[in-house]
């Protein structure tokens, strides 16, 4: 849970010097994984876990490409690659992971599977939902493109008895994607998006689920929403039951929410756009109440600040909230950056502004209970097939 924030708009021109480390630097097919597009989980005892979209063992997913991986990173920076996927297990995971009392890893795949029962896309797979154990993968659910939905972006979460629930970008009854529960091998639609004239409830939804105490669901859907804009929305779903908090009208509000929200302890949500912003299209970070008034908190400007946040934020003890833009400032392709409690920006990093390897093109961060931040970018490192970073504010 996070805690409240009152910010207002500003910006600190230039970078401040933190600490910042490249933990390590992938090396892609057939050594280990490469291009990671999601963030990081963290054990109890600082171990890294991960998904990196490409490399890993196997070449032989749809396209030739190479069909991805999950890996682990120690403590003292070596990389162990835990399972390589290999087209009817799972293909391409973009997703982040998430562990169980007893070790084990949940995550998806935006491609493979039953390639001969995927609705329109059989040559790629409509994705999986899987569990590794160790380093035994099995696959509690495939999806087929049909109305359990196709191509599942983001990871999921447990809720009670073990229950995961998670997202399709794609499929469904209407084609906008699903929101899923799953048990064991059995699926639930608990919604399909695009059923309202114009997608009024969301469509395209590239981001995962985060669950209240009361066990209802909240998200963000990338498009659909205001007919006049289809610009996204924020969305509660109170078991099958949806209600759209927030409907995006890109300025002053954003456009495009491409990541998961966070919840504070009011049940306030916190999110990113994409694009939009009054007098810029570089994107906002937003809070939206239960009673679905939104306000901005900051309007990114591209050329101080970075621009395109399009992963989540995180918070740490004393109220600074830290994210990721894909768009870095000057030649800087990507950046991290930390909104202050009253309200300023600070660039913690810009990324590949010299030879790229400290990285490109950063995704989520998670925080550690000292206030360190870890990462992933998808490109750059010396090989050029991403990096796992750390940054001490």
């Amino acid at each position: 849970m996070a805690i409240a924030l009152a910010l207002t708009v500003g910006v600190s021109p230039t970078a401040v010097a933190q600490t910042f480390k490249v933990l390590y630097s992938f090396a892609g097919y057939p050594t280990d994984g490469g291009q990671p597009a999601a963030g990081l989980l963290m054990d109890a005892a600082g171990n890294l876990y991960g998904t990196t979209r490409y490399g890993g063992s196997h070449e032989g997913c749809p396209g030739k490409w190479q069909c991805g991986a999950v890996f682990e990173l120690d403590t003292n920076g070596v990389e162990k690659v835990l399972y390589n996927f290999t087209g009817p297990d799972g293909a391409n995971p973009t997703s982040n992971l998430i562990m169980d009392a007893k070790g084990d890893l949940y995550g998806t795949t935006e491609f493979g599977g039953d390639t001969s029962n995927c609705v329109g896309i059989s040559y790629a797979g409509c994705g999986v939902v899987f569990k590794l154990s160790g380093i035994k993968e099995t696959v509690p659910y495939r999806f087929t493109g049909g109305a359990d939905g196709a191509w599942p972006l983001a990871g999921v979460i447990m809720g009670a008895g073990g229950a995961l629930y998670g997202t399709t970008n794609t499929g469904g009854a209407w084609g906008g994607g699903v929101a899923f529960k799953l048990v064991g091998e059995k699926e639930t639609v608990l919604h399909s998006f695009c059923s309202e004239n114009n997608c009024k409830d969301g469509t395209y939804l590239t981001s995962g689920l985060i669950m209240d105490a009361k066990g209802s669901l909240y998200g963000a859907a990338a498009l659909g929403g205001d007919a006049n804009c289809g610009c996204g929305v924020v969305f509660k779903l109170t078991g099958k039951k949806e209600t759209v908090l927030h409907s995006f009208k890109d300025s002053p509000d954003g456009a495009e929410p491409a990541a998961a929200l966070f919840m504070d302890a009011s049940g306030d949500l916190y999110g990113t756009t994409f694009v939009g912003g009054k007098g810029s299209n570089g994107g906002t970070v937003f809070k939206v109440s239960q009673e679905g008034h939104e306000r901005v908190l900051h309007t990114f400007r591209g050329a101080y600040g970075g621009s395109g946040p399009e992963t989540s934020v995180v918070i740490d003890a004393s109220g600074n909230l830290y994210g990721t833009t894909l768009y870095g400032v000057g030649r800087g392709r990507g950046t991290v950056f930390e909104i202050t409690p009253d309200g300023k920006e600070k660039v913690l990093h810009n990324f590949c502004t010299g030879d790229c390897s400290d990285g490109a093109d950063p995704s989520d961060l998670i925080i550690d209970a000292k206030g360190n931040l870890y990462g992933t970018t998808y490109g750059g490192g010396i090989n050029r097939n991403g990096t796992v970073f750390m940054i001490t504010p």
